[in-house]
C-alpha cells in the first residue's frame, strides 16, 4: 500500500490566560490559530505485528521512542479500536522541540483525525476526549486545525476568519520546560474569554491581551527578553508576544513585506536561532 499524506500544523496561542487550578492540572482559557507551517506524516497500513514510527528531518533528534504518537497508538491498541491493523508512520519534523507550537501534540491529533476520517477506527466523541487528556492537554485543538476560542471549561468555539495574520516566529537554540515554567505560576486570571466572539482575533483586541506564562518564562530565560525586545524596537510587528509556555517568540504583522524586513535583522542579531516566516491558516 502506498503512504497517504497527512499535514501537521503548528498551533499558535494569540493570547493565553491560566484562570485556576485543580489537583493536577491547571485550567486555561486561550485564542488559539493554525499556521501553514507543518510536520508531514506519511501513513500506510503495514502486514506487522507491531507500528513502525520514525521522524525524520531537522526537528527529529531529540524525539524519544515514549512520544505523542506512540502513545496514541498504545492506546487505540488496548482499546483494540483497529483490530489487528498495523501502521508504518513516518513524521518529517519541520516544527521545533519545546517552542510552544504543539509540534508533537498536533502529531497525535493529526493521525487521530485521520483515522476517525478515513472511518479505520470508530468511536464515540467522549471517547476521542479521554484518548486525547491521556496524551496531552493540547491535543484535541489539534482536530480542529481552525481559528478556535478554548474556553475555561474546555468548550471550544471554531471561527471562520478571512484575514490571515503575517508572522515571524523566532526560536532560540534552547527550549522551555512546560512543566516547570506552569510550577512558578502562583497567581490566576479572571475568565475573559467565555463569551467568544470573531472580533477576538483582531489586532486591536489582541494587543489587549496576553499570555500568562510570559513573565515567567522571560524571567527565567534572559535571553527570551532580548528577543522579544528586539522584536518590539526593530520591527513593525502589531505586537510580539511568547506562544504557549515558549520558547518561541512570535512577532505578529499586517504584511508579509513587515515579516521579510524583520527576518533580515533577526538573522543578522540572532545567527543560532531558527526564524520562520509564516501565515495562519
Amino acid at each position: 500500500m502506498s503512504y497517504l499524506k497527512i499535514k501537521s500544523h503548528a498551533k499558535i496561542n494569540l493570547a493565553l490566560n491560566v484562570v485556576g487550578k485543580t489537583s493536577s492540572l491547571h485550567k486555561v482559557e486561550s485564542i488559539v490559530s493554525f499556521l501553514n507551517l507543518h510536520d508531514q506524516i506519511l501513513i500506510r497500513s503495514i502486514k506487522h505485528k507491531n507500528h513502525k514510527i520514525k521522524f525524520i528531518g531537522r526537528f527529529s533528534n531529540n524525539i524519544t521512542s515514549n512520544n505523542t504518537v506512540s502513545k496514541l497508538l498504545e492506546i487505540i491498541d488496548k482499546k483494540r479500536f483497529l483490530k489487528n491493523t498495523k501502521f508504518e508512520i513516518i513524521i518529517k519534523k519541520n516544527i521545533p522541540f519545546k517552542a510552544g507550537l504543539g509540534g508533537g501534540s498536533m502529531n497525535a491529533a493529526s493521525i487521530l483525525k485521520f483515522l476517525i476520517e478515513k472511518k479505520l477506527i470508530k468511536i464515540s466523541k467522549r471517547e476521542i476526549y479521554k484518548i486525547c487528556n491521556l496524551i496531552g492537554s493540547d491535543v484535541i485543538l489539534g482536530l480542529y486545525s481552525n481559528n478556535l476560542i478554548l474556553k475555561s471549561n474546555k468548550v471550544i468555539r471554531r471561527f471562520k476568519i478571512k484575514n490571515k495574520i503575517n508572522t515571524l516566529l523566532v526560536k532560540p537554540n534552547f527550549g522551555c520546560s512546560t512543566k516547570k515554567i506552569y510550577s512558578k505560576l502562583k497567581k490566576f486570571k479572571k475568565a475573559e474569554f467565555n463569551l467568544p466572539r470573531k472580533y477576538m482575533f483582531n489586532f486591536g483586541f489582541l494587543k489587549k491581551t496576553s499570555n500568562d506564562l510570559e513573565l515567567i518564562a522571560l524571567s527565567k530565560y534572559p535571553k527570551l527578553n532580548t528577543l522579544k525586545k528586539f522584536l518590539e524596537n526593530s520591527s513593525k510587528a502589531e505586537f510580539v508576544r511568547m506562544t504557549g509556555s515558549g520558547s518561541a517568540i512570535i512577532a505578529y504583522f499586517k504584511s508579509h513585506k513587515m515579516c521579510i524586513e524583520a527576518e533580515k535583522k533577526v538573522k543578522k542579531q540572532f545567527k543560532n536561532y531558527w526564524c520562520k516566516i509564516a501565515k495562519t491558516i
